[in-house]
């Protein structure tokens, strides 16, 4: 057992013997929600967002098309205003569709 102390107090840590350890079959899957998003570019959606630490901005609601998505972003545009929005994923609570989503478990993005 390898003992390693910081400024609360001692912590523990093992390292397992890797021919102990149980081999589990996962099965693949790529149902993240960037790839939810993307396989929904173009919809119209609402997404609401909490900034915790802003008194202007606590709550929002943004509403528009999808154009893109990344691991931490959703870039959003609204045809009514004719804004542009790059939302932060960390400040998304949830995402409203307007119609039916698409979704595949398997969704393997094209990069």
């Amino acid at each position: 057992m390898n003992n390693t102390y910081y400024p609360g107090g001692p912590l523990y840590s093992v390292t397992p013997n890797q021919s102990e350890a149980p081999s589990i079959s996962v099965p693949y899957e790529q149902s993240y929600i960037e790839n939810i998003l993307r396989l929904n570019k173009g919809k119209k959606v609402t997404i609401y967002a909490s900034y915790a630490d802003s008194r202007e901005w606590k709550d929002r609601i943004f509403k528009g098309i999808i154009e893109e998505s990344g691991r931490d972003h959703i870039i959003l545009s609204d045809p009514t205003t004719g804004k542009w929005f790059l939302i932060i994923m960390i400040y998304v609570d949830y995402i409203e569709f307007d119609e039916k989503i698409n979704y595949s478990k398997d969704f393997i993005p094209n990069n």
